[in-house]
């Protein structure tokens, strides 16, 4: 497995900015799918974003338009820029490595948006 450290979560007020960055541990990296999860209390767990190793992204729809996954394989990091927050992306988002039969996740991290 591959052990993942995520960072950058915190409480901002609704329409400000937070990056989410998450530190892989081994050289897959470079080869995984790299994405973010999101559960808010009392709701399933859904998708944020992803990036494959070439860069091909995917956003949820909720948050299309507001947030921007990228990915630094030279520092095995992945981060997530988040704009226009709103109260509803109130979460903890978690980090996720996917590659051959390898699927590890972060320990997660706390966004809270104040109204």
């Amino acid at each position: 497995q591959v052990q993942l450290v995520e960072s950058g979560g915190g409480l901002v007020q609704a329409g400000g900015s937070l990056r989410l960055s998450c530190a892989a541990s081994r050289y897959i990296f470079n080869f995984a799918t790299m994405g973010w999860y999101r559960q808010a209390p009392g709701k399933q767990r859904e998708l944020a974003a992803t990036i494959t190793s070439s860069g091909s992204t995917n956003y949820g729809d909720s948050v299309k338009g507001r947030f921007t996954i990228s990915r630094d394989n030279a520092k095995n990091t992945v981060y997530l820029q988040m704009n226009s927050l709103k109260p509803e992306d109130t979460a903890v988002y978690y980090c996720n490595a996917r590659y051959s039969v390898v699927n590890s996740w972060g320990q997660g991290t706390q966004v809270t948006v104040s109204s």
